[in-house]
C-alpha cells in the first residue's frame, strides 16, 4: 500500500466514513472505493459496482473482472444503536445487540432509571436527549430506537435523528401515539417523506406482548432494515 492510500484510508476510518480498499490480486494494485463509487474512478465499473455492493453488504468478496481478481475489504465506521429511554424494554434489548454488532449507548437524564446496576456495562448517557444526539451525531451506521413515550424525551431524538443519516428509525407506541408524534413532528418542519422514515409501531408484527419479546421484534427489525429484507409490517401495508 501507497503512502498516500494509506493516509486516505485512515482518514476515512478517522472521520469514521465508509470506504473499501480493492487490490488486484494478480499484482498488488490498489485503489479505495466509497458508498459513491467517486474513489473508484479508474477501476472496472464491475469492480465499483461490487466494491459498493460489499461495502454496503459489509462483507468482504473476490469478484474477477477482465481476466483480473480482485480482493474487495470493506471498512466500514463502526455499528451504533442509540436507545432513549431507560425502560424495561431498553434493559432487554442492550444486551441483544453487541453480538450482533452494533454499540449501544442508553440516553435517558432520569438518574434513577439510567443506572449501572439496571444496565451492566452499557453506556449510559444522562443528558437531554438534544445535547446527547448533538454530540453522537447519528450517522449511515446508527439505528435510532426511542422508548420512553415521554414527547420531551423522545421528540428532540426523533428530530435529530430525521435530520441525520441514520439507516434506522424506530419509535414505540400506538398508532394513535405515533399519529400525534408526527403532528408534533410536522410542527418542527418535518415533511411527510421525510417522517416516512419512522419505523412505528416499532419492530416487526410478531404479537410481542413481553419487554424481550418487544425487544426481540426491534432488533429483528434493524438486522432486516440494514441488510434490505423484503419485510413489511401489515400494517405499514395496509396504510
Amino acid at each position: 500500500m501507497t503512502p498516500t492510500l494509506f493516509q486516505a484510508l485512515q482518514a476515512a476510518r478517522k472521520a469514521k466514513r465508509p470506504v473499501l480498499l480493492a487490490t488486484r490480486l494478480s499484482d498488488g494494485a490498489q485503489a479505495l472505493v466509497g458508498p459513491d463509487g467517486a474513489h473508484g474512478a479508474n477501476l472496472p465499473e464491475a469492480v465499483v459496482a461490487a466494491a459498493r455492493a460489499a461495502l454496503a453488504d459489509d462483507v468482504a468478496r473476490t469478484v474477477e473482472s477482465d481476466g483480473a481478481r480482485w480482493f474487495l475489504h470493506p471498512h466500514n465506521p463502526p455499528l451504533r444503536l442509540i436507545v432513549v429511554g431507560a425502560v424495561h424494554i431498553a434493559q432487554a434489548l442492550a444486551p441483544m445487540a453487541p453480538p450482533l454488532g452494533f454499540a449501544v449507548t442508553v440516553i435517558d437524564p432520569r438518574r434513577s432509571f439510567a443506572t449501572d446496576e439496571r444496565f451492566p456495562g452499557v453506556t449510559l448517557d444522562t443528558r437531554w436527549p438534544d445535547e446527547a444526539m448533538a454530540e453522537l451525531r447519528p450517522d449511515s451506521r446508527s439505528a435510532v430506537v426511542t422508548l420512553t413515550h415521554d414527547p420531551k424525551l423522545d421528540d428532540p431524538a426523533l428530530d435529530a435523528a430525521l435530520r441525520s443519516d441514520a439507516f434506522y428509525i424506530g419509535a414505540l407506541g400506538s398508532r394513535r401515539t405515533h399519529a400525534a408524534r408526527l403532528a408534533r413532528l410536522t410542527e418542527l418542519g418535518h415533511a411527510r417523506e421525510t417522517l416516512a422514515r419512522i419505523r412505528g409501531p416499532i419492530g416487526l408484527p410478531i404479537e410481542a406482548e413481553t419487554a424481550p419479546e418487544i425487544a426481540l421484534a426491534i432488533m429483528a427489525e434493524i438486522v432486516a432494515v440494514r441488510r434490505r429484507a423484503k419485510l413489511v409490517s401489515p400494517a405499514r401495508e395496509a396504510a
